[in-house]
């Protein structure tokens, strides 16, 4: 495994994920350990089937494993309750996913301020940090648009912003180019780079494009539930 230093953002340690169907176990992750340190930009590839979207979904508690730690900034969430997993999620971390979950009568803003909403913060408070992002993902002239006004790639911007709106310690990204082409595809990650690069944003992506991996700082290919490489 690569050599890196620094704090560690999140930890995977043993982790393991079966699923049962009627009599048949599947081991879909093998006492899987890792390390993501702060600031890093980390793809995770492999195959359909060998588990990466799965690793991607435990260590951001969208997931539980069947045996295993997951530990965030050193606190061991693998065992928190639904309700304190969700603040977490909240509060900790944000996720990107291939379809864009936005919800369609809302407008840009509205959707990129939804997840403060739900933990009871006021939209006023937060107009600064909402100009801000918005210049940053480039809808600074759409905030007033719904979904169905904008293209593929600003959707997939506006997911970006919503993720980000919380300041999470950590974004995980599942396939954000998955759905787009490749011209909108390399301006997403484009973008995903500038953010980690200018403010440090930990992100830990999914991906099947060698392409996209070309903007991350690590890669780790995971196979048939166990990683095989890391450099």
């Amino acid at each position: 495994m690569k050599t890196i230093t620094g704090a560690i953002a999140v930890e995977g340690k043993h982790i393991v994920k079966d699923f049962q169907i009627g009599n048949t176990t599947t081991k879909v992750l093998k006492d899987i350990s890792l390390q993501v340190m702060q600031r890093e930009f980390v793809s995770i590839m492999g195959p359909s089937g060998s588990g990466k979207s799965t690793l991607l979904y435990i260590l951001g508690g969208l997931d539980a494993p069947t045996s295993g730690q997951i530990m965030l900034n050193g606190t061991d969430i693998s065992r928190f309750d639904d309700e304190k997993m969700s603040r977490i999620r909240r509060q900790k971390i944000g996720f990107v996913f291939q379809f864009y979950n936005l919800i369609p009568n809302l407008n840009v803003e509205e959707n990129i301020m939804l997840p403060l909403l739900l933990d009871g913060k006021k939209m006023g408070s937060y107009k600064k940090q909402l100009d801000e992002i918005l210049e940053l993902v480039g809808l600074s002239e759409r905030r007033k648009h719904t979904p169905r006004e904008l293209s593929g790639g600003q959707q997939q911007r506006v997911a970006i912003a919503r993720a980000l709106i919380g300041k999470p310690e950590i974004l995980f990204a599942d396939e954000p180019t998955g759905n787009l082409d490749s011209k909108t595809g390399a301006e997403i990650m484009s973008l995903l780079r500038e953010i980690n690069q200018s403010s440090g944003q930990t992100i830990i992506m999914v991906t099947h494009s060698p392409e996209a991996v070309k903007s991350t700082s690590r890669v780790i290919t995971v196979q048939d539930g166990v990683i095989q490489k890391c450099v």
